[in-house]
């Protein structure tokens, strides 16, 4: 059985066809038959391309030269791959149109892209920023402590060091040049369920010294119930005596230590642009520096600094100072919590700096404790919270006597978390 059309045999063709051809000339073209075999394509169809229709010589047609109008040479010409369709995936050819991007898996590795960064750059910063925290005070040194209650209580110290200061910078910022250093402000925090309470502790406050063990001897020191000013405790044996000493007055177990120098405190103001107050009244210091005209105003470190060191200026001399130094943290810790501040690496890595490297904690405190902390103070400056002074009954020597029964109530609702009801001075 042969392929052929109705049955043509090898020798049905001629002698001439597919053996040579005796004669001078060639043959001329012939016309073949029509040769379908099953069901065609569709014209048009995509993917596709259409073939030629072997009738009456069409398609091969006559005249080669005009290749163009064949069914044959279609395709060719115009560099298209045969058997694949413009757009589809035999090929393209000049002008085809380029296939659409694909948006979803451009998205979803960008996406990818950004988390790993913002991810990589959290992990980095939060190492780089926990290994500049001082871990320098020994809470462990403390005996006989308060049984801890709910909440978390802070103990806010702003001392007078000088510590890596040049001359030009205690004259500039109105420090002196005093050896050592002392507390200047004192703060409890207590972060908790039921809003956030800020109490000052006057510097002049009226203490006793109880028993307690040197911190860098380990001798201990048998209390004789002396009473001095509650800074006297600081100068005495550093921050394990001074947090001994506020817990054994209140009963009052502190969680946290924080402190930070003169210093640290004007390089952070600095660092985040200055902190907007609103200053109560004209204020001349000449030991503090302090030349303020009454009114809401933008201070930098250094007028910073001689704002919550004023003193003699105030008609209440350190109760009003203690309120003054409230109302500034908290402000600054407003600005330091805030977007522009939080979003902005220009800001954020001068700040971190400058607060992290001043700042001296207990060895158990964390980037997660100092920033609670900042956000309950920035609570507190927003209304959430509550700010006072220890309650005061009156003086003795010169000292502030604190109003024990007051006092008593105010720790048994920092013990038991609850909303403070007490009122300071």
């Amino acid at each position: 059985m042969n392929d052929w059309p109705e049955g043509w045999s090898d020798n049905d063709r001629g002698n001439r066809y597919g053996r040579g051809s005796g004669e001078a000339q060639p043959e001329s073209a012939r016309v073949m038959r029509q040769v379908r075999r099953g069901q065609g394509a569709p014209p048009n169809s995509p993917g596709i391309p259409q073939q030629p229709s072997y009738v009456n010589g069409q398609g091969y047609g006559g005249d080669f030269t005009n290749a163009q109008n064949t069914g044959f040479d279609s395709g060719y010409s115009s560099g298209q791959v045969y058997g694949g369709a413009p757009g589809g995936p035999g090929g393209y050819g000049p002008g085809d149109p380029r296939p659409a991007p694909d948006w979803r898996r451009r998205i979803k590795w960008t996406a990818i892209t950004v988390v790993t960064a913002l991810v990589v750059t959290t992990v980095g910063t939060y190492f780089w920023a926990d290994s500049k925290l001082n871990r320098e005070v020994d809470l462990s040194k403390v005996i006989d402590r308060p049984e801890a209650g709910e909440g978390t209580n802070y103990l806010i110290v702003g001392s007078d060091s000088r510590a890596g200061m040049s001359a030009e910078e205690k004259k500039k910022l109105h420090t002196g040049s005093a050896e050592g250093k002392r507390t200047d402000s004192m703060m409890i925090l207590h972060t908790g369920s039921n809003g956030d309470t800020l109490i000052s502790l006057p510097r002049d406050s009226d203490v006793e010294i109880p028993s307690f063990v040197g911190s860098d001897s380990g001798k201990t020191y048998k209390g004789t119930g002396r009473h001095v000013k509650l800074n006297a405790a600081y100068a005495e044996d550093g921050p394990e005596l001074l947090v001994r000493t506020v817990e054994f007055n209140t009963g009052l177990r502190i969680d946290h230590y924080v402190e930070i120098g003169f210093g640290g405190f004007a390089n952070i103001v600095d660092a985040v642009g200055g902190v907007e107050m609103d200053i109560p009244q004209d204020i001349k210091d000449t030991k503090s520096g302090a030349d303020f005209k009454k009114g809401t105003q933008t201070l930098n470190g250094e007028e910073a600094l001689a704002f919550v060191r004023t003193r003699y200026a105030l008609a209440g001399s350190d109760l009003d100072r203690t309120k003054n130094q409230q109302k500034f943290l908290s402000a600054l810790a407003n600005q330091v919590a805030t977007p522009g501040t939080v979003l902005n690496p220009f800001k954020l890595y001068p700040t971190m700096g400058a607060g992290l490297d001043s700042l001296v904690v207990d060895e158990d405190m964390g980037l997660y404790d100092l920033a609670s902390m900042f956000w309950a103070m920035k609570g507190v400056s927003g209304g959430d919270g509550k700010s006072m002074n220890m309650p005061i009954s009156g003086s003795s020597g010169g000292n502030l006597v604190w109003d024990k029964t007051k006092v008593k109530q105010l720790v048994e609702e920092l013990k038991n978390d609850e909303k403070v009801t007490v009122t300071g001075n």
